[in-house]
């Protein structure tokens, strides 16, 4: 999910003059888009299968829906997989604000179509099987850890992570959709196996 731009532009703000604020305001904004289409995406989830119960019954059709998306998830990745150049928006990178970067955390998380597709999988997932809404935050939480990790290697390997986020920034910018479809892929499983 977090593979693409969303890792790219982390990796931008970690190496960035300011990058203590850029990647602070990135992670919020990627937090509040997150929470919200968890929460929505959990709330209507739990409506359809009918407010589900440990025990209860599942929707079987909320399931398919499920793995459906998922799977178009996994073929719009593969289609995309050549585009290696960064959208013309990541120039705006080197020189974005705190305002900027919040924003940007947000839209991403919000509107980019595999992690719309993610949310609402992990969080429809969890409706149907009975689980609360609190289930949806390690998901949450994890992905955040992921956005925040470009930063947090700086805080703790200072000087060396700055010279190396770079070269791991165009190694994920070329190799980025083979991550995306590995974890599209384990949540295939999670939902045929359960």
């Amino acid at each position: 999910m977090v593979a693409g731009p969303q890792i790219i532009s982390a990796f931008f703000f970690a190496t960035s003059p300011r990058w203590k604020s850029d990647s602070a305001g990135f992670v919020l904004g990627a937090a509040a888009a997150l929470f919200l289409v968890v929460t929505i995406a959990y709330l209507i989830a739990h409506d359809i299968a009918g407010g589900g119960s440990e025990g209860g019954t599942k929707s079987q059709g909320l399931e398919i829906a499920i793995l459906a998306l998922l799977l178009l998830a996994m073929a719009y990745v593969f289609h995309r997989r050549k585009r290696t150049d960064p959208p013309k928006w990541m120039d705006k990178l080197q020189t974005a604000t705190p305002k900027f970067t919040l924003t940007l955390g947000f839209l991403l998380f919000a509107l980019f179509p595999t992690d719309i597709v993610t949310s609402v999988s992990v969080a429809a997932h969890l409706a149907n099987q009975g689980h609360p809404w609190a289930h949806t935050l390690p998901f949450i939480l994890f992905t955040l850890l992921l956005v925040a990790l470009p930063a947090l290697s700086i805080v703790v390997l200072g000087e060396h992570a700055k010279k190396e986020l770079p070269r791991i920034r165009n190694w994920m910018n070329t190799n980025s959709w083979i991550v995306s479809e590995v974890v599209l892929a384990f949540f295939v499983v999670i939902v045929l196996t359960s």
